[in-house]
């Protein structure tokens, strides 16, 4: 049997015009909302953007935003790099439980964190406030890098720190917290971007920040200049808070020639510390995940069966998973292109690319929305407050967590079999198809598992976007707490709750696979 003809992508290289294409079309969406805030500050005149951004209420938020970011991520970075050093390199007892109970407060959506606080506590309000319910929902963002990071120290430059006479302190503070900087600027990051997109958290507590003020402006005054001025100004602090993290992270590499030491590091003995030590976790444990629980145990107590009224609660869930799936679906497939481009074929095109795909993700969804809402009532009517409509805005929120997963499978499958396969006369697209996205399945199912839990907990955008009569888990737990109705809330922020766990599980194994365990 003769062999068919070889072709030019059939000698091992794909034509990647089309790829590029379609790459190129997700990178113009991801676009959008960066190119509203510009087209709507032309359209509304310097004199007017200098009346709505030079005002007090804007230097109010202001402050109010600085003054978050800098007590809470402080805090953050402080007791994430204490509990990952306790968990990872001393003897404490039950160092992995309290490896996992760090981690699981990621379960717990920020706005129930708000939620069980303000019930526990109805005084609650402010910037200490805030800071302290922002701490324990987001310092595990912080605990997840660094104590990876930990893991895959290599203990040969600690012995070697030790041997020039440094004691414990001084190794730590001069031969291992240098090597965290990477997974400290990113976890700091993450969080900073989280502070600025928060709603649900800082309304509870009646702290003002740009997010709550966006919302107000659009539900009191429908896409006002004011809204969009405050949503480009945000944008402005998302774009400072990379420049801050790219100057603070520096250009040092901390990678290594070789395996490293070939044993697993000693962990420290704590002695009379033991005490201390098992109190931290324990305390942490008790304010993360012992007052949500506990809270909507209590408000599940008084409601009784009464409160689960399987006609909402369970239209709520169908809603909730229908556009969670949608949505995750949805934002793989885009970022297919873009994720086999960026492992097949690396280069500045698609460097350029890339970033477009990853910079709306650091976009609070409240811009997003805001910049959605204006476009398609001045340009595209019929889109207001469609699926359609909602779910771009999903696709462009969570296009970043569908490229991680994406991008790690890509580059576990040997191209040299897509390269076979189409030397035995299969296609470009059916060698991708049959071989490369055959192989890459799981991670486009992690993909879209991360997509539509991100979108389980999703309010801003499905609050401005969603179409009359949808209703979320998070919406409805929103207009009930709203009323100071929290009996009725708890079993939607339960569900919640419940489908956040196997995103935390999921990034829990992540994390100790990164390091080999």
């Amino acid at each position: 049997m003769r062999a068919p003809p070889l072709t030019a992508a059939s000698r091992g290289r794909v034509p990647h015009a089309s790829v590029i294409a379609l790459a190129s079309v997700v990178a113009l969406l991801s676009l959008v909302p960066l190119g509203f805030i510009i087209w709507i500050t032309v359209d509304t005149g310097w004199a007017q953007v200098v009346a709505l951004i030079f005002r007090n209420r804007v230097g109010e938020l202001l402050v109010n935003t600085v003054l978050l970011e800098v007590c809470t991520i402080p805090l953050c970075i402080l007791l994430a790099v204490t509990l990952a050093w306790l968990t990872e390199r001393t003897d404490i007892p039950g160092a992995r439980l309290w490896s996992w109970l760090a981690v699981a407060p990621l379960a717990v959506p920020a706005f129930v964190h708000s939620y069980a606080w303000v019930s526990l506590v109805p005084g609650m309000r402010g910037l200490s406030s805030g800071v302290l319910v922002s701490v324990l929902a987001y310092y595990p963002f912080l605990y997840l890098p660094v104590a990876a990071a930990l893991r895959r120290l290599d203990p040969a430059i600690e012995d070697a720190a030790a041997s020039l006479g440094l004691n414990p302190w001084r190794v730590f503070f001069r031969a291992i917290l240098p090597q965290l900087r990477l997974a400290i600027c990113g976890g700091s990051l993450l969080i900073g971007l989280h502070l600025l997109a928060e709603y649900g958290l800082y309304v509870m507590i009646r702290f003002d920040t740009f997010s709550t003020a966006i919302v107000d402006q659009f539900q009191s005054a429908y896409n006002s200049p004011a809204a969009n001025m405050l949503g480009g100004v945000l944008v402005f602090c998302c774009l400072l808070l990379l420049g801050i993290e790219v100057l603070v992270r520096g250009n040092e590499r901390y990678a290594r020639v070789g395996s490293g030491a070939a044993r697993p590091v000693d962990r420290r003995r704590l002695g009379w510390f033991v005490v201390p030590a098992v109190a931290l976790p324990v305390v942490v444990a008790v304010l993360t995940l012992g007052v949500p629980f506990v809270t909507l145990a209590r408000w599940l107590y008084l409601g009784g069966t009464g409160i689960w009224r399987m006609e909402t609660v369970g239209n709520a869930l169908l809603q909730t998973i229908g556009l969670a799936i949608a949505g995750g679906l949805l934002a793989t497939v885009a970022a297919i292109p873009m994720a086999w481009l960026s492992v097949r074929a690396p280069g500045r095109l698609q460097r350029v690319l890339e970033a477009c795909h990853y910079y709306v993700g650091s976009l609070p969804g409240v811009v997003v929305a805001l910049a959605l809402v204006s476009i398609t009532v001045r340009l595209i009517l019929p889109l207001y407050q469609t699926f359609a409509t909602l779910l771009l805005a999903y696709v462009l929120l969570f296009l970043p967590r569908a490229m991680v997963g994406l991008r790690a499978s890509i580059a576990q499958a040997p191209v040299e079999l897509e390269r076979a396969a189409m030397a035995l006369g299969r296609t470009p697209a059916q060698a991708v198809r049959q071989i490369t996205m055959r192989l890459a399945a799981p991670g486009f199912a992690a993909s879209v598992a991360l997509v539509a839990l991100g979108i389980t907990n999703e309010l801003t955008a499905t609050l401005m976007l969603s179409p009359n009569g949808t209703v979320t888990l998070a919406t409805k737990f929103w207009s009930l707490t709203s009323e100071i109705d929290y009996v009725s809330a708890a079993p939607y922020a339960f569900m919640m709750v419940v489908l956040s766990l196997p995103l935390t599980l999921l990034l829990y194994v992540q994390s100790k696979r990164t390091a080999g365990q």
